[in-house]
């Protein structure tokens, strides 16, 4: 297994150690100690699966302290845009995201650490995507950035995907200063 940091270190790819042979493949997803020894010491709590079609566009997703989340994220089948945005207001990076294509063929997965907003872009016809999370989902604490906030200037890479009424509703980016 290899992690690596993205641009904004914090974020990380992890590249599984992936075993083929004629009957199918096999890889760890997850390490404790390896991960730790990465900088990644998560305690999970949740795990949490989506099925989604093509252009789905799910984000720009958080919770507020003290519910805040870390997102261990893969997907199992399909590809995704994955995105993360750092919203910690002392970051050098505060404002800026990272991205990458993480799928089923390619077996990457991203760590997003608490204190980023996350979202992704479906990109084929049918995408399960799973994630590890380090808090329970709270609904009163769940915060959505609108995915298209010009000041991220996030390229999805599509000009009008699918997204539920609820991401609809999204705020701008700096109605969120100061929670992280």
């Amino acid at each position: 297994m290899k992690i690596t940091p993205l641009r904004i270190p914090d974020v990380k790819l992890i590249y599984p150690k992936v075993i083929e042979d004629s009957r199918g493949y096999f890889y760890e997803s997850y390490h404790k100690e390896i991960f730790a020894s990465n900088g990644i010491a998560a305690d999970f709590l949740q795990d949490n699966q989506s099925l989604s079609g093509k252009n789905i566009l799910r984000g720009l997703h958080f919770q507020v302290p003290p519910y805040e989340q870390g997102k261990l994220v893969r997907v199992i089948s399909g590809a995704v845009l994955d995105v993360a945005v750092d919203l910690r207001k002392k970051s050098p990076w505060y404002g800026q995201y990272v991205s990458e294509i993480i799928s089923g063929k390619n077996k990457l997965m991203m760590w997003i650490p608490p204190g980023f907003a996350h979202g992704f872009l479906t990109l084929e016809d049918e995408n399960i995507f799973f994630y590890k999370c380090t808090s329970y989902y709270n609904r009163e604490s769940e915060r959505v950035i609108l995915w298209n906030e010009p000041e991220l200037a996030i390229d999805w890479g599509v000009a009008s995907p699918v997204i539920s009424d609820r991401d609809k509703q999204g705020m701008p980016f700096r109605s969120f200063d100061g929670i992280f």
